[in-house]
């Protein structure tokens, strides 16, 4: 169950995409693991590790489009959630294979946009052209709108083959050398990203570094809470991670 938090914004996207989902639902949705019990609308976590009051507000030109599979905004460990916490021009809708949300094809046709699908070069078939970097400069003084295909690795393969209408899309494929430091769930590909992980990625890409940072920052304090809150222990506001978005956040 989740309750109101008196820091909580206005619901962003993913919140408003998670409640639609609710209510299409004919049972209660039940995380697997994690803590249990009521839980804040703004964060997803139980009260005592509530996480609204570490917010961070952040300038960003960017935009973020999240294509998400089925049940994505329902997991309280999905990180699309804190993309749109920090990004305002967070876009969500939900994939399915036989339809596409009208404001979907709206959002990637609005001439204030460019987007960029976000997807692994060695997954992209058939000569599609994909770049490693973004054009110099703000192309043709757009802004740069990154469409992540937010779901497992199988369901956002699925969403890339199956979508004729992101075929057009130039194709942004990003390359790090560590690994994902995420926690809350695991890929079977061990190079594999979380969402907000490749979100951060794709800030820095385009000149972002402030909002990047904070967004890797802010990724670190959620696993710290939500982990903290699975295994009964209180948070270290004091801690390294809390301490690298506070310093952030006071730029």
């Amino acid at each position: 169950m989740l309750r109101p938090c008196a820091s909580h914004a206005l619901p962003h996207a993913v919140s408003r995409l998670r409640s639609a989902r609710l209510a299409r639902s004919a049972k209660p949705f039940l995380a697997r693991g994690g803590p249990r019990g009521e839980r804040c609308t703004g964060c997803r976590l139980i009260s005592s590790h509530c996480l609204c009051a570490l917010r961070p507000a952040v300038a960003v030109r960017a935009g973020v489009c999240l294509l998400m599979a089925d049940i994505e905004p329902l997991k309280p460990s999905n990180t699309g959630w804190l993309i749109a916490d920090v990004v305002a021009d967070t876009f969500a809708f939900s994939w399915a294979r036989t339809e596409v949300d009208p404001a979907l094809l709206a959002l990637l046709a609005d001439p204030q946009w460019q987007p960029y699908l976000v997807f692994p070069a060695e997954a992209v078939e058939g000569g599609r052209p994909v770049t490693g970097e973004l054009p110099a400069g703000a192309a043709n003084g757009k802004r740069p709108l990154f469409v992540l295909l937010d779901g497992t690795w199988s369901e956002a393969s699925r969403m890339f083959r199956k979508s004729p209408y992101l075929d057009a899309l130039p194709v942004l494929s990003l390359q790090r050398e560590q690994l994902s430091n995420y926690k809350l769930r695991r890929s079977q590909r061990d190079e594999a990203f979380c969402t907000s992980e490749v979100a951060a990625l794709c800030l820095a890409l385009a000149g972002e570094a402030h909002a990047a940072q904070t967004l890797e920052a802010y990724l670190d304090v959620f696993t710290n809470h939500y982990l903290h809150a699975k295994q009964q222990q209180p948070v270290d506001a004091g801690d390294a991670a809390h301490l690298r978005l506070q310093a952030l956040a006071a730029l």
